[in-house]
């Protein structure tokens, strides 16, 4: 009998498969962004450096897709209530909240770029189009999944309540949040 319930607990302390996937993956992209911003570092050390301010539209995307961290939290909440009704609004308002996100990233480069600064410029100009560009392509990826989690919140009826698909998408679009704070932080200490 003791030995069914310690193999039920172990069972129960496996990560899902998927679940480590993602890890493994979260891992590489922080270290990915830490090397460029390591570099963006050690290149500014070495002079002929441009400095420049960050348009406010930045500070607007951020709250934007820290407010949709929020509500992923909510709607996974509201999915393992089986609250269905309160899930569809939320993911609905998470995927409306990432795609305001990347709206607004790009209005923010149009200024950057209205301002003369451009990829091909300054090395410091460079720098900032690369970075944030990469974070826009893993924000895509974000969306790509949020819409998934959202067609699936609308199919007629759900047959399984299992959240390990809705756990993956909401562990990596708040890793795509921490990551964008980190990179916006970064990008206003050093301007």
């Amino acid at each position: 009998m003791q030995e069914g319930i310690v193999s039920s607990v172990k069972e129960r302390r496996k990560i899902h498969p998927h679940k480590f996937a993602l890890w493994i993956a979260m891992g590489s992209i922080a270290m990915m962004f830490a090397g460029l911003t390591s570099a963006y570092m050690v290149r500014e050390a070495q002079g002929n450096w441009h400095y420049f301010k960050l348009p406010p539209i930045f500070w607007v995307s951020t709250v934007a897709i820290f407010a949709s961290s929020i509500t992923i939290i909510l709607g996974l909440k509201a999915f393992k209530e089986r609250r269905m009704t309160a899930y569809r609004a939320l993911i609905t308002t998470t995927l409306i909240l990432g795609v305001l996100f990347g709206i607004l990233q790009y209005e923010g480069f149009v200024q950057l770029y209205a301002n003369n600064i451009r990829i091909d410029g300054n090395p410091a100009d460079s720098f900032i189009f690369i970075i944030a560009g990469l974070h826009l392509l893993h924000i895509l990826g974000g969306i790509i999944a949020l819409l998934i989690v959202f067609f699936r919140a609308f199919r007629k009826r759900v047959k399984v309540y299992n959240t390990t698909g809705l756990e993956i998408v909401a562990s990596y679009w708040h890793f795509v949040d921490v990551l964008w704070i980190y990179l916006f932080v970064f990008f206003l200490v050093n301007q």
